[in-house]
């Protein structure tokens, strides 16, 4: 759509600001920009749009860690950041099948909305059936378990599949759970999921500051509910240096084999009469 599309240049600011009037003249514009640059962009989001509750869509690519392109394009900071305003919609894409569901709905969408999505490619996740339909704040069931559950916000949904297959191996029935959307929150399931579970593992490529684990924290500790079976697994305090992702992810604690880790060593934290406690006796 040649005619229906504008190069703003290194104008982050601006393209911001064009949107939003684009959006109050009756249009649905859409902001394609990399996660980390939109920081650029922090006031015009909250005054040109936000305020004003403007139907804006922003599709931040780059979002979570793009490997060799280092600390200064890593977006990291997106979700804390963007859940801050009120009017905003947080998605993120689990796997392949989300993206254009997703963005249509985006499209659909009354308000401001942003999706996030990285720069490697997005996994298509086995289901048993086909995925439901993108709700507004609803969460995706992959599957359940009674033994603690993974909550995926974005592209390590894959990671959290394989992570749950694997702790089957050692007798732990662990689920998983994509949870789409940051805010809202599916608290309904969500809050459920953290009332009745032993574990539940909130997994983001993104800052554990104020990102989505901090979100479901929140969340639980304002429905009175204990937070202790919460774990937060995302990016650390610190900027990530350059490097091919899987690496990367590793450094961060985010692969399979970390996750993997971080259940089981939980679960014997816990106390609980799981095999990997029992084989430590």
């Amino acid at each position: 759509f040649p005619d229906r599309f504008y190069d703003v240049g290194i104008c982050e600011s601006h393209a911001v600001a064009f949107a939003a009037g684009l959006a109050k003249g009756g249009l649905k514009p859409i902001v394609d920009i990399y996660s980390t640059f939109l920081q650029r962009a922090f006031d015009q989001i909250f005054q040109e749009v936000c305020l004003q509750n403007l139907p804006v869509v922003f599709c931040m690519d780059r979002a979570g860690l793009s490997g060799p392109d280092g600390p200064t394009h890593h977006g990291a900071f997106d979700i804390p950041y963007l859940r801050l305003f009120p009017n905003m919609t947080l998605m993120a894409p689990g796997d392949e099948a989300d993206v254009q569901p997703m963005l249509d709905f985006a499209l659909q969408h009354n308000g401001p909305i942003a999706l996030r999505y990285p720069k490697a490619n997005l996994e298509r996740v086995e289901r048993d059936g086909p995925p439901p339909p993108i709700e507004f704040g609803k969460a995706e069931v992959i599957r359940w378990g009674n033994d603690g559950c993974f909550v995926a916000y974005g592209a390590l949904l894959s990671q959290c599949v394989t992570a749950a297959r694997r702790l089957r191996d050692f007798g732990l029935d662990v689920g998983v759970i994509n949870a789409r959307f940051a805010k809202p929150l599916d608290k309904d399931l969500l809050l459920r999921v953290v009332e009745t579970l032993p574990l539940v593992v909130t997994v983001e490529e993104g800052t554990l500051e104020g990102g989505f684990g901090s979100a479901l924290l929140e969340a639980a500790n304002a429905a009175g509910l204990d937070t202790r079976a919460i774990v937060r697994a995302g990016l650390p305090d610190r900027f990530i240096e350059h490097g091919e992702r899987g690496e990367l992810l590793a450094d961060c604690g985010l692969s399979v084999e970390h996750l993997v880790a971080l259940v089981r060593a939980r679960h014997c934290d816990l106390g609980h009469n799981d095999p990997c406690l029992l084989a430590q006796h």
